[in-house]
């Protein structure tokens, strides 16, 4: 049987309390039809955990009872920032989903000179990652910033202990560089659906970023974002 699990804002330090997030409350009580006596999962985003059971379900709220504490193990070593240029549509939710899910820490929405879109609701990105972290059982929710312009981004980029700069037609990833000697940060660059301009490329090799590409395929950006953010964290292939 699932159980399922949510992400709140508490310590677990009371024996019982009352679920803190009512938007949780809600998914929990009309969403998920849960009732009295079950047994669900609960996250603080700081790796705490505690198994709780369902001791009163009203309109106002929803009661649990804590069970038993847990540290969460799913998290990665390797802290992976994600900057991705802001997609067309709808498609950076997805990037922000799926990245969630395999690893990603931060992402930075980037205005590049291809860029078309120029805005993100952050708010609402928030949201989907938190949604992500719980789907995927995840003990920590990614932070997601605001907008920045590219010369931006290559500013909060310079303290990772490497970045890789992805652009079709570049050598092939090598995941050896990561290795090469302890790297507990790493930044993660993706283009618009049309690429980075060459000045950009040029602004990434001037600062030692690593240069390459995922292959031979022309991938779209979003699943490119996905991909790399997995080979980051995920086994060598």
């Amino acid at each position: 049987m699932k159980i399922h699990r949510f992400i709140v804002d508490s310590d677990f330090t009371a024996p019982v309390f009352e679920i803190p997030d009512r938007e949780v409350a809600r998914q929990m009580r009309s969403v998920l039809k849960l009732k009295v006596g079950e047994m669900i999962i609960l996250g603080n985003g700081r790796l705490d955990e505690a198994q709780c059971r369902i001791s009163a379900l009203g309109l106002k709220g929803v009661e649990v009872e804590v069970v038993s504490h847990s540290r969460n193990h799913n998290e990665f070593r390797t802290q992976v920032v994600l900057f991705c240029a802001i997609l067309k549509k709808d498609n950076f939710d997805l990037v922000v989903q799926k990245a969630t899910e395999v690893g990603v820490t931060e992402v930075y929405p980037v205005i590049s000179k291809r860029t078309v879109k120029l805005e993100v609701n952050v708010e609402r990105l928030a949201k989907v990652a938190k949604e992500a972290a719980e789907q995927s059982g995840r003990g920590f929710v990614p932070v997601i910033h605001d907008p920045v312009k590219f010369s931006e981004a290559l500013l909060y980029a310079a303290p990772n202990d490497v970045n890789y700069f992805f652009e079709q037609g570049a050598p092939p990833f090598d995941r050896g560089v990561l290795r090469m000697r302890d790297m507990n940060r790493v930044g993660v660059f993706i283009g618009t659906e049309g690429g980075w301009d060459e000045t950009e490329v040029a602004a990434a090799k001037k600062n030692y970023f690593h240069v390459a590409s995922l292959g031979n395929l022309t991938l779209r950006a979003e699943t490119a974002a996905i991909i790399a953010t997995y080979l980051i964290n995920g086994p060598a292939l």
